[in-house]
């Protein structure tokens, strides 16, 4: 058996002490080592313990709700009779890491583009939840030379809120995906609203698992008359068919930010190209730190 042990190398009394670990890889292996380090400080008298979290664990867990579909539009089912239709037993895993870091001593935390922005309510503590924006919106005016004649694409209806503020900032038109799913185990239809025909489509989301939506959406896009398609995520994931499924679509690039490593992503991917949002959280640390107001960040990429 594994046994996380913990010792801090140098003393962290009267400390502001920053500790950073994302939510991804070995996840539950990673969150138990954040837990471990934070309590380790806290009794070692740091002043005060602030966890840097850019991938937050368990964040699509944040709520009971409809049974949550595959990215491929299948859906699992436990047996026959289970009811595929609502979990009235799920847990609400993202409100349990926020109780298990607020009970190891973090006094603060500072994350990235939550998958739903509720889960900050789930603290008592403060929560910074920096966005990807500014940094996806100086990527588009530096890397696609025709961007004044894009459109940003949402591929749930769940995302329409951030391809909006995207769309407005580049002053340009934005279109969304609705997907239909009429029961258990079938591929959900999709339909686009918007007009796409000889347009970029930006596909924006905030993270990316298996890619089967991203991909359908992709085909669907480029089936209404989209030119070229991009994909800009925030946390990729790329699990399972991932990789394969992305080198076989139709996309020009698929962007996303380094909150979860992407260098074994990359070299499989030609396709995967990465946004380094270090800086970010580099100039949240330094602001916090300081006393500084974080919202600055909100809208602008630090130099």
């Amino acid at each position: 058996m594994y046994i996380h042990i913990v010792e801090i190398g140098e003393s962290v009394r009267g400390e502001d002490v920053y500790i950073v670990q994302s939510g991804s890889g070995e996840i539950n292996d990673n969150l138990m080592e954040l837990l471990i380090m934070i309590n380790a400080c806290k009794i070692a008298s740091a002043s005060r313990v602030t966890a840097v979290i850019p991938c937050f664990p368990y964040a699509r867990q944040d709520k009971k709700d409809k049974l949550a579909g595959l990215d491929d539009g299948s859906v699992k089912t436990r047996s026959k009779n289970y009811d595929w239709k609502f979990r009235s037993r799920a847990p609400i895993s993202a409100k349990l890491v926020a109780n298990m870091l607020s009970v190891a001593g973090a006094d603060h935390i500072i994350t990235m583009d939550l998958h739903a922005s509720q889960i900050q309510g789930f603290f008592d503590i403060p929560v910074d939840n920096l966005y990807a924006e500014p940094a996806v919106l100086k990527w588009i005016k530096e890397n696609i030379p025709e961007w004044k004649n894009s459109i940003i694409v949402s591929p749930d209806a769940g995302g329409a809120k951030r391809v909006t503020s995207i769309a407005d900032r580049l002053n340009v038109e934005f279109a969304l995906i609705h997907k239909e799913r009429k029961k258990a185990n079938e591929v959900a239809s999709m339909v686009l609203v918007g007009d796409v025909k000889d347009k970029i489509a930006i596909l924006v989301d905030d993270m990316a698992d298996t890619c089967g939506t991203i991909v359908h959406a992709a085909d669907r896009l480029v089936e209404a008359g989209a030119t070229k398609v991009y994909a800009i995520l925030t946390h990729g994931i790329f699990s399972g068919p991932a990789i394969s499924r992305i080198n076989n679509a139709c996309f020009e690039a698929v962007v996303v930010t380094n909150t979860i490593p992407q260098d074994g992503h990359m070299r499989d991917c030609p396709k995967i190209q990465c946004i380094d949002v270090s800086m970010m959280f580099a100039e949240a640390v330094r602001r916090t730190h300081n006393g500084e107001s974080v919202s600055y960040l909100f809208s602008n990429v630090p130099y």
